[in-house]
């Protein structure tokens, strides 16, 4: 008589690198739309997502953002969710996504909503340009920041560091 069919543990789970990285990024997209949401839309009342109107319609743009925000990031989390259930995410790939979509948000921000499309300034009433500096370099150092763990999380161990 053969015992009761159980499910087989696999072994051969499929590391998701690809997906795992993506995740991140949408993660980190969300939560750096978040951070200026709350500290420079709400705490500091710096700006609004869109200055070119009335006090109503940055405020009402504002809410979309942070709709827009929390889609993604709830989105975000479910993928990531997923991908731990089915032991399938690549904690180092996640962590490079993102450090990327936190930079990616910022340097958007920064040179299309400011910049091309003046939607707002980081701040009135003041000289923008150390403003947009310290933004924009920020930006850039998230971004090489998750490069950097992103070529860490792609060699294998042993193969030599990159410092």
């Amino acid at each position: 008589m053969s015992p009761p069919h159980r499910p087989v543990a696999t072994t051969d789970r499929r590391v998701e690198t690809r997906r795992s990285l993506v995740v991140g990024a949408l993660i980190g997209v969300a939560v750096m739309a978040a951070a200026d949401e709350i500290v420079f839309h709400q705490i500091l009342n710096w700006h609004h997502f869109y200055d070119r109107s009335t006090t109503a319609v940055g405020l009402l743009s504002d809410g979309l953002l942070h709709t827009a925000e929390l889609l993604v990031l709830v989105a975000g989390f479910f993928v990531y969710a997923d991908l731990c259930r089915r032991g399938a995410l690549a904690p180092a790939h996640a962590r490079a996504g993102f450090f990327m979509g936190l930079g990616t948000f910022q340097l958007f921000d920064g040179i299309v909503d400011h910049k091309l499309l003046r939607l707002h300034q980081i701040r009135y009433g003041v000289d923008v340009t150390p403003y947009d500096w310290a933004w924009n370099i920020s930006a850039v150092i998230l971004l090489l920041t998750g490069a950097f763990l992103a070529l860490r999380a792609v060699r294998p161990a042993g193969t030599g560091s990159l410092s």
